[in-house]
């Protein structure tokens, strides 16, 4: 099984390093990331300028991209098929209450139904 991670705290964050190693026996764990914390960033989407995609590693990569177009690129231009599992986290912060609203994390959690 494929599975693709994201965040909205950055590749380099500790929270999506022990998400990806949590979930490392589950199958093939595609990490794709914002390169930099983009917390609050909802589900905003890069459209007037190009995203560019760095490969880190087996299975790992950064863009310039929002935590919603790390989950499309993931998606359509990396995996280039449906993964069996998509997951957002862990996060820096708690998300609870309104938080949900422009969160990052959550958003690339959401934004999977409408690209699959």
């Amino acid at each position: 099984m494929k599975i693709l991670i994201s965040n909205d705290d950055g590749f380099d964050s500790p929270g999506i390093q022990l998400l990806a190693k949590a979930v490392e026996d589950l199958g093939e764990v595609y990490v794709v990331a914002p390169h930099r914390e983009r917390s609050t960033a909802g589900h905003s989407l890069t459209l007037h300028k190009p995203l560019r995609i760095h490969e880190l590693g087996e299975r790992r990569f950064s863009t310039s991209g929002t935590p919603a177009d790390c989950i499309y690129l993931g998606i359509h231009h990396i995996l280039k098929e449906k993964p069996g599992l998509i997951l957002s986290g862990i996060n820096r912060g708690a998300n609870l209450g309104t938080d949900v609203f422009y969160s990052g994390t959550v958003a690339a959690a959401r934004r999977v139904r409408s690209w699959m």
